[in-house]
């Protein structure tokens, strides 16, 4: 691989440092709102290149690439971006990640690559996730996307869960020669990348153009089928599967434990974004899009990006006020700080150190207040967030039509509790080891959310690929 040629790089470098950032532009809060496409507007072939210019190309291991999950070769991409060879800079994200068209959109760059990025001390670092969703859109419009597939193993293995984890592996396997089936109980693959995760950040279009990609490298994909339910783990090594992945995510919403919790206009934020963000015939049985939003009072309960995704949504679907409660500060919230500054440019308002303590009914039997408890921080907990307790006497009512609740996600315990010999710990995730994704079953490997809880789309990525690798070298042997 072609890098920067080192003679002269100490002035190249001094020359960079004066190049001007490329800012990231976005549509304006008041078109975005009206709908649910991306937002930003993508960088071009000039700008790109003039971004990718401002790389120091610091000395290996770059401290971007160390930053990255997926440890992307980012100064090699860079180079060839500035050159232009927007063709060969993909190549090399597609060597490292399965989904770089997902990762460049969704990926919170400022806590990884762009975060470690040296430029960022004292200025902008490099806008290394617009470039990653550039190159990777412009080959896949110049050339197309052809997964490689090896000669066939004659081996069988069944991914079940079609979310992140699941697509890596599987993407992994088929270039290895396996025959691959991933098992998906929704009607459409794609998991939280589907239906947990908005258009506005991520197209479905892009996701179904990755998902066909796939197919076409003969990856099967058997929909509506809960492994566990309709069949278990053992009916897979009977069916002829030499190994069995278990990618199924971390899709159950936790409970509140208050009172009202059941009223009708009290949601869970998976859900909500189900049935708001998906189109109908994409939906799981037994839900609807028939929540309506428009004119009413929305308060989402949470601090993480699945609470940004609720308030930004019910903002476009027309509510009146749009409010995130949450029992601790700022500081303290685990969603990104771009996606409260984009919620925040759309409307939404914060109400901070605010704990519901219950959900009131109104006349009409559905939801028509929250009663909330103001906080104050103590000490750390085992997490190093400051403990959130409550102030004896500050209890207030909030008045809501609709309250969203998003405050974390654990798996379905199903695979657990019908796969014998599968050792399964806190909250029902499923033990595997970091490096291989192999479980205490022999021939079943495990990763992403399932094994981790709820984390980054790029770490489930990448523990699909690790596992992969661990169950062809277990197929060999």
């Amino acid at each position: 691989m072609q890098k920067i040629p080192s003679e002269n790089l100490a002035i190249d470098r001094k020359n960079r440092l004066n190049q001007p950032a490329r800012e990231v532009e976005y549509r304006s809060p008041e078109e975005r709102v009206k709908d649910f496409e991306e937002i930003s507007i993508t960088f071009d072939e000039e700008r790109a290149r003039q971004e990718a210019a401002r790389c120091l190309h610091c000395p290996d291991p770059a401290i971007c690439t160390l930053a990255c999950p997926a440890n992307n070769d980012i100064p090699s991409i860079m180079w060839l971006t500035e050159q232009g060879r927007f063709l060969e800079a993909a190549a090399i994200y597609r060597q490292y990640s399965s989904l770089p068209e997902v990762c460049g959109r969704v990926c919170p760059h400022t806590d990884l690559c762009a975060g470690a990025c040296v430029l960022g001390k004292d200025g902008v670092p490099i806008r290394t996730g617009e470039l990653e969703a550039f190159v990777i859109d412009y080959a896949r419009r110049v050339e197309g996307v052809e997964v490689p597939v090896a000669p066939s193993s004659g081996k069988k293995v069944a991914v079940v869960g079609g979310g992140p984890a699941g697509l890596a592996c599987a993407e992994q396997l088929v270039q290895l020669g396996h025959e691959v089936t991933v098992f998906e109980a929704k009607p459409v693959a794609g998991g939280l990348l589907l239906y947990g995760i908005p258009n506005f950040k991520l197209s479905k279009k892009v996701l179904f153009e990755r998902i066909g990609d796939l197919e076409k490298a003969g990856i099967k994909f058997v929909k509506n089928t809960q492994i566990g339910k309709e069949k278990a783990i053992d009916d897979l090594f009977k069916e002829g599967f030499g190994a069995v992945f278990v990618g199924v995510g971390a899709n159950i919403d936790a409970p509140m434990n208050i009172p009202g919790e059941d009223l009708p206009g009290v949601h869970k934020a998976t859900e909500f974004l189900i049935r708001t963000n998906v189109d109908e015939k994409y939906l799981p049985p037994g839900l609807t899009a028939d929540i309506d939003i428009r004119d009413k009072r929305i308060v989402v309960i949470g601090g993480g990006d699945t609470a940004s995704d609720c308030l930004r949504s019910s903002l476009r679907l027309g509510a009146r006020e749009v409010i995130c409660a949450y029992r601790r500060t700022e500081k303290e919230m685990p969603g990104s700080p771009k996606d409260r500054k984009l919620t925040r440019q759309e409307g939404a308002q914060y109400h901070f150190l605010t704990q519901p303590v219950k959900f009131i009914v109104g006349d009409d039997g559905r939801l028509a207040a929250l009663e909330c408890i103001e906080m104050e921080l103590g000490e750390p907990d085992e997490g190093g967030r400051r403990r959130p307790i409550p102030k004896e006497g500050t209890n207030f009512i909030f008045e809501a039509d609709i309250a969203i609740k998003a405050l974390g996600n654990w798996p379905d315990p199903t695979i657990g509790e019908t796969t014998p010999d599968l050792e399964t710990g806190k909250w029902g995730l499923v033990i595997a080891d970091p490096e291989t994704g192999a479980t205490s079953r022999s021939g079943v490997f495990a990763g992403g959310d399932a094994v981790s809880g709820p984390d980054l789309v790029v770490t489930a990525m990448v523990a699909g690929r690790k596992a992969a690798k661990a169950i062809d070298e277990f197929l060999k042997k």
